[in-house]
């Protein structure tokens, strides 16, 4: 029997300790954006690092002006490639908590609506299932070979869900001890439910607040309406100047530059394994797809730049009606990137549209909100194809190659900090309701998950 096949026997003879130990992991209430919990976010620091001493690592809890990153080593064989792999044990907060079908922070097995047994608790998905799938990989490793294939570097920070500031300094001041052959990252999803996958694709991100302000105080509308400018009206026209009615296109001056074009190979392939625009849109209540035209929905959030109104406020926004005409309008807007767009080149391109279009007697005010440039895994780079043959060796189908929507800033940081390319396997799913009530992980994930890890440190060391 392979050292292989060994470490998979004791992933499966072993899944109901597995279980214990996350479920465990997932009792600690570690939110991270919220100062009450501030001591559960050292309890998990402190719990994982109990944990990967268990394992024969070097671990430990440091510090930052923030909650505190877990660093583990443990070296492989003479020779072996060295991984760095990153985490997060930090979790979203809970509210609405009534609308929560169990207790957050008391984790259980269910039956989900295909049947299927799900593993429900905050942090579930998002990342703690993940990160022990990880874990536990080594553990079976260790416990069946005394060994693991390659050298591994853990990095487990406690900040990811609340704008992760201390990450890119920790990364950079440690740099020299964070030394590696590629990064591992387990914070992303499958294709499917049974279609392992490896994101290639993320999408960058640029988040912006706009103040328009106008009278020096809210005034009465019958008496000044039309005569004085209304900021909602000023803001609303401004923001509907975003986008090209006819096009879809986001207006903004050099906007496409360093877009490139989606090969015909690619979307060949990504219409071949993924959903429909409206199997895709039809799982929120929707149909058509907006945005630009000439692109699927699938394209347009995979590998497409976006423009956002998150959000807008401004006058009386209680119950019943009040008459009035404020004197400030506010909006959050998002840029999400791809290919070689430039985070700051948006954001003051963003700027000068909002300022060219304001009337006279208004003024404008911006307040940043993070910006972080696309990550793309280099097509040709060793270890993918090797990861891509473990999982399908793992799961008995092609493992898909695909892109994200949403943005992973730490895969830039890691890039920018440690010169690293990343492999982002992970195994969480469309459904599983992160940052919601009732987020899941399915035990299927999590099994099988640990599994994958398994074979891909093994095909990594080859």
């Amino acid at each position: 029997m392979t050292a292989t096949h060994k470490a998979l026997e004791q992933v499966d003879s072993n899944i109901n300790d597995s279980l214990e130990r996350l479920f465990a992991f997932l009792r600690i209430p570690s939110i991270s954006t919220q100062a009450a919990h501030a001591q559960a976010c050292c309890a998990a620091a402190d719990w994982l690092v109990k944990e990967l001493h268990a394992l024969g690592f070097e671990a430990s809890s440091r510090e930052t002006p923030g909650h505190p990153i877990v660093v583990g080593h443990r070296a492989g064989p003479q020779g072996a490639p060295h991984v760095l792999f990153y985490g997060h044990y930090d979790v979203q907060p809970v509210d609405p908590l009534d609308l929560w079908q169990t207790p957050p922070f008391e984790p259980c097995l269910m039956d989900g609506a295909d049947g299927a047994q799900e593993i429900r608790a905050r942090g579930a998905a998002d990342d703690k299932g993940q990160v022990m799938t990880f874990l536990e990989a080594c553990r079976a490793l260790i416990d069946a070979n005394g060994a693991l294939p390659v050298g591994v570097t853990m990095v487990i920070e406690g900040e990811e869900e609340s704008g992760g500031t201390n990450l890119l300094p920790f990364l950079k001041a440690n740099a020299a001890e964070l030394k590696a052959d590629v990064a591992l990252i387990c914070d992303t999803g499958m294709l499917d439910a049974k279609t392992p996958a490896i994101t290639t694709m993320l999408r960058g991100m640029v988040g912006e607040e706009v103040i328009v302000t106008a009278a020096d105080r809210d005034l009465h509308s019958g008496m000044f309406g039309n005569a004085a400018h209304n900021p909602i009206q000023v803001l609303c026209d401004i923001l509907s100047d975003l986008r090209d009615g006819a096009t879809g296109r986001v207006t903004l001056a050099g906007f496409y530059d360093g877009v490139p074009e989606l090969p015909d190979d690619v979307r060949t392939l990504w219409r071949d394994i993924g959903p429909s625009d409206e199997a895709g849109l039809g799982s929120v209540g929707l149909r058509w797809p907006a945005g630009e035209v000439g692109y699927t929905a699938l394209e347009q959030t995979w590998c497409r730049p976006s423009c956002e109104i998150n959000g807008i406020s401004g006058g009386y926004e209680e119950s019943g009606f009040k008459t009035v005409l404020p004197a400030k309008a506010s909006a959050k807007v998002s840029f999400r990137l791809v290919g070689t767009q430039e985070p700051e080149t948006i954001r003051a391109a963003f700027r000068e549209h909002v300022r060219l279009r304001l009337p006279k007697d208004c003024s404008v005010e911006f307040i940043a909100h993070g910006g972080s440039p696309a990550s793309v895994v280099p097509s040709d780079m060793p270890q993918l194809e090797k990861a891509l043959e473990a999982l399908s060796e793992e799961w008995n189908t092609q493992a898909a190659v695909i892109g994200c929507g949403g943005s992973i800033p730490v895969v830039g940081e890691v890039k920018e900090a440690l010169g690293l390319d990343t492999l982002l396997i992970g195994f969480g799913l469309d459904d599983d309701r992160i940052h919601s009530p009732n987020e899941k992980y399915s035990l299927t994930s999590f099994h099988k998950g640990t599994r994958s890890w398994v074979r891909v440190l093994t095909a990594l060391a080859r």
